[in-house]
């Protein structure tokens, strides 16, 4: 089981949690279980094809997934997972 750090603006969608226990031998696993566990998070993070959505970064520990296998990127018991929003400005 990994654990997946929720960003504050996501929150509302996963009931207010912060970090939320995620089942998954893969980085997909893990967000379809999340779905799962919160399916108003499912508009946030993936698009009408069922991908990932492009300003949506997932990282490892300090490393970001898709530099890794992307959604295939394997995890281990313990793992930690962030999901970091992109912020566009100007």
């Amino acid at each position: 089981m990994a654990t997946l750090r929720i960003p504050t603006p996501l929150r509302p969608y996963a009931e207010g949690q912060t970090e939320v226990s995620v089942q998954g031998a893969t980085v997909g696993e893990a967000l379809n279980d999340l779905v799962n566990q919160y399916p108003s998070l499912t508009k946030h993070l993936f698009n009408e094809a069922g991908e990932l959505r492009p300003f949506v970064n997932l990282f490892l520990g300090d490393e970001d997934v898709r530099h890794l296998q992307g959604v295939a990127t394997p995890l281990k018991e313990n793992d930690k997972l962030m999901i970091i929003p992109s912020i566009a400005g100007g």
